[in-house]
Order: structure tokens, then C-alpha cells, then sequence
């Protein structure tokens, strides 16, 4: 059976996707973004990685296609474990391995599995329909350089107009002349009392704008009650930390409170998860808010402390 259909199905809805046994898809979000050179626009999407050192089941994968085929959990687990066993042994004899939808897998010279994703499909569901367009180049200056030369060559014809000669308005004018010297001494006078007010209007606000800056700077360096600072708390209690180092699951809930009680002795962390749908009760070194911490916390326990530490991603209430 084909599972490559049931991991690209949870890609969509899940950061983390492991495997069990071949390793786990980890996706990481990609804002919009332009191509300059290329003048094209890519909406935003989830990249896809692949991290060939988690490979403990988690439960996600199996229970998906167990659902999906309406099968046994544990029917599931083995096909997992069978198509697996087959990609290794591909990548073994071949040196390579594509997988629909995903992306393609090869071994390089030191053995070692390097994933190419496809860049085809996006795994964000709030970018769905959306798809990269080019637009081309504005190129405003050089038609505004055509338009100017345009403007430098075309002809400007000055038509000479016909007047029409007529002997009254030349009484006409003589009116309008006269009329045009008694009204300058009328306007004259006007100006000179709307300049008068003008000067005055000024000088009362010059005398505002004194006043004015004085009470800002009284207001900006004497104040005499100031107010006490405020200081605001923050809850923590809202970030969600769903990424787990698992010390162990035990079957006897005796043994998972001791090997709780030794951790905290050590200085962890440590928390308990009450039991699973398998009837175990995990115990947790601690927990974190983010994969690089809690993969960074995984090794540094398996160097130190447990070489069996393993990664778990759930949300835990």
C-alpha cells in the first residue's frame, strides 16, 4: 500500500509527520515574497524538511490510515513498517526514492539520506487557488521621455485673428480708461487700511504664540505631580508548549512515579502524562514551545543522561 497519499494529506493540518522508523516531514512557514529579477509574485507557503533522526512513532500516521482504510491500528502500523522497509531498501540498491507529492530522497557519498521537496504543491491551506504570476515592468520614465521629445517637435501655428473694425469702441475705451484712474485711487486707499490690519493682526499673534510657548515649557519641565509607573505582568500561562523529551513510558504507574520523582531530584522539569490509548503512562523530561528547542534539549539528554530520549509533539491539556 501507497502511504505517500495519507502524509501529504496531514502536511496540510500538522507541522510534525513522522514515519515510524524512516524519519519525520517538518513543515515551516514562508511569507509572500518577489522575484525582482524575474518581476514575479509567489503567495505564502509551507516548506518542507525532513529530519531523518525522529523516527518513534507517534501515533499520527498510523491512526490516520487506520481511520482512512477502516482498518486495525496495528494492521496500520505494520503496512507503515512494510512500505518503510521497502523505501530503505530501495534507497540501498537504487540510491534514490521519489515519493507523490512529497518530494525525492537519495543517498549522497557518505550515506546519508538528503530529501529534495517538491516545489509544485503547497501545503498551506490558507493559500489555496493562489498560484506565482509575473507582471512586467513599468517603465514610466521612458514614456515620459517620449512624451517630452514629442512635445520638443511638434509645431506651434499662431493663427493671426481677424478684427472687426469698428469706430464706436474707440469712445468705448476713453470710458474705460477713466473710469479705471478713479477706481486705482479708491483701491489704493483700501489697500493701504487692509495692510494696517493686516500688521496688527500679526503682532497679536506673535503675542499669542509667546504666551503659548511659555506654557508648553511649563507644562513640558514642572510638573508637580507626575503619576507613579505602572508596571504590567505578563501571563505565560497562554503559550502553548506541545513539544516534548520523553524520559520513558511505563505500563505500572508505580514506575513512571519514580522515574518522575528521580527527574525532578535531577533538576528537571519533569511532568507525567496520565495514561495513553496504549495503557502507558509517559514521563516527560520537560516541554517547550518550539521543535529547535526541544530537539536541541533531545540531544543533549541523549548525550548526558538517556540515549533513548525521543521526541513527542502533542498538545497537552
Amino acid at each position: 500500500m501507497k502511504i505517500e497519499q495519507y502524509i501529504s494529506q496531514l502536511l496540510y493540518r500538522y507541522q510534525c509527520v513522522t514515519v515510524p522508523g524512516f524519519g519525520a516531514f517538518l513543515t515551516d512557514y514562508q511569507s509572500a515574497k518577489i522575484d525582482e529579477s524575474s518581476h514575479s509574485f509567489f503567495p505564502p507557503k509551507k516548506i518542507i524538511s525532513f529530519n531523518p533522526y525522529i523516527k518513534n512513532n507517534d501515533g499520527l500516521l498510523a491512526s490516520h490510515l487506520a481511520h482512512e482504510e477502516k482498518i486495525n491500528y496495528d494492521v496500520a502500523v505494520n503496512i507503515i513498517q512494510t512500505e518503510v522497509n521497502s523505501w530503505l531498501k530501495m534507497l540501498q540498491e537504487i540510491g534514490q526514492i521519489n515519493l507523490k507529492n512529497i518530494g525525492g530522497f537519495i543517498l549522497n557519498t557518505e550515506k546519508n539520506i538528503v530529501f529534495s521537496p517538491i516545489d509544485q504543491v503547497n501545503f498551506l491551506k490558507e493559500s489555496f487557488g493562489l498560484s506565482s504570476f509575473g507582471s512586467p515592468l513599468v517603465k514610466r520614465e521612458i514614456y515620459k521621455e517620449e512624451i517630452e521629445t514629442l512635445e520638443e517637435k511638434a509645431p506651434i501655428a499662431i493663427t493671426p485673428e481677424k478684427r472687426a473694425n469698428y469706430s464706436w469702441l474707440k469712445y468705448a475705451a476713453i470710458f474705460v480708461v477713466s473710469l479705471g484712474i478713479s477706481g486705482g485711487i479708491g483701491f489704493k486707499l483700501y489697500k493701504n487700511h487692509e495692510e494696517q490690519i493686516a500688521a496688527q493682526t500679526l503682532l497679536v499673534e506673535k503675542n499669542v504664540q509667546q504666551k503659548v510657548n511659555a506654557k508648553i515649557q511649563e507644562a513640558t519641565f514642572f510638573i508637580e505631580n507626575p503619576l507613579p509607573s505602572v508596571t504590567l505582568t505578563v501571563p505565560n500561562d497562554d503559550i502553548k508548549t506541545p513539544y516534548h523529551v520523553v524520559a520513558g513510558a511505563f505500563r505500572i504507574e508505580e514506575n513512571a512515579e519514580k522515574a518522575y520523582q528521580t527527574l525532578l531530584r535531577l533538576g528537571f522539569k519533569a511532568k507525567r502524562i496520565s495514561k495513553n490509548k496504549h495503557g502507558l503512562y509517559p514521563v516527560l523530561y520537560g516541554s517547550y514551545p518550539n521543535y529547535a528547542e526541544a530537539y536541541k534539549a533531545m540531544k543533549d539528554i541523549q548525550k548526558l543522561d538517556n540515549k533513548d530520549a525521543w521526541l513527542l509533539i502533542e498538545e497537552i491539556k
